[in-house]
């Protein structure tokens, strides 16, 4: 290979910031909080696109997320404290540190599980069916998520095996180092291969639904299966340094992975047999469904509704 084919190669490489923090005045705008705030941002409002052509009522999204966001920010750090709890508990380290969100560390399942509990508080109390809404939200998790992601190139962690791929991740030298490798060592961009995974998941996950015209939490299903496809690959590119690293050969999360995948595809066989179809009624009270403004059971177009 030429010296100069190699230089054009190195110049695609991707470079991390040199800061993921910046500071108006006293306050610091964290790159990390930024990424996730958008995330959570675009996804209530293509939740509310979808929600509203399912026949439900513009505004409920907003309400839910009021719930459902607080509890899933809770349920994602106590997940990642509880997996990697030697970071933060025993000799030499700070308990308090625990609490240090800005510097990285939400686990998913964890979201997703308390984040799903205060979604089904709010859906009890405003007469809202869950698996229409949870069938509305979930393809757009996956946006979020894609969005979140970046989040961890503005901290330079969770990056994947060292690589000389053309798109391979700069980081510090003093990042390259702490992770047990030479100055100059460039690595797998895991962030931004969860990020295209996401995106095109997102992308499958609603057409099926639109195409299918899918119910009673099969497109929630789909959102499990599609994400865990990619994180169990991912996953195992990854060489942050976590407490379950190996169990049973592979990574917790990769085992998790695999088995809410299972129970994913076992749910979704089930409900196409036993509820087949999409609901007519999004509402505790009966009320029949209206997308968009249509009657249910009209074929409402839209990209993002399914």
């Amino acid at each position: 290979m030429s010296p100069e084919l190699v230089a054009g190669l190195a110049a695609l490489t991707i470079p991390s910031p040199d800061q993921g923090t910046w500071h108006l005045g006293p306050v610091p705008i964290r790159g990390y909080a930024l990424a996730i705030i958008l995330g959570i941002v675009v996804a209530v409002w293509l939740s509310e696109r979808r929600w509203i052509a399912r026949g439900g009522t513009a505004g409920d999204i907003q309400d839910l997320a009021i719930w459902g966001i607080p509890f899933g920010l809770v349920g994602g750090r106590l997940y990642h404290v509880a997996t990697d709890s030697g970071r933060y508990f025993g000799e030499g380290n700070d308990p308090i540190t625990a609490l240090y969100v800005w510097r990285g560390g939400l686990g998913v399942w964890g979201a997703i599980a308390l984040g799903a509990v205060g979604v089904i508080i709010g859906a009890r109390l405003k007469g809202i069916k869950l698996l229409p809404v949870l069938d509305a939200i979930a393809p757009t998790v996956l946006v979020a998520q894609a969005i979140g992601r970046w989040g961890n190139w503005f901290n330079q962690e969770l990056f994947g095996k060292p690589t000389d791929l053309p798109w391979a991740l700069e980081v510090s030298d003093s990042t390259a180092i702490g992770a047990g490798f030479a100055p100059g060592t460039t690595f797998h961009p895991t962030f931004l291969y969860e990020c295209l995974w996401n995106l095109a998941a997102f992308a499958l996950v609603v057409w099926l639904d639109r195409r299918l015209r899918l119910g009673h939490g099969r497109v929630a299903a789909l959102y499990v299966m599609a994400y865990t496809a990619g994180r169990g690959w991912i996953e195992m590119l990854r060489i942050d340094d976590v407490e379950l690293s190996d169990v049973g050969g592979l990574r917790f999360n990769v085992w998790t992975s695999i088995v809410l995948f299972v129970l994913a595809a076992a749910y979704f066989a089930w409900a196409s047999r036993r509820h087949p179809g999409r609901e007519t009624t999004v509402h505790t009270d009966g009320r029949p469904a209206v997308a968009g403004g249509t009657p249910a059971g009209s074929d409402v177009r839209d990209d993002v509704t399914g």
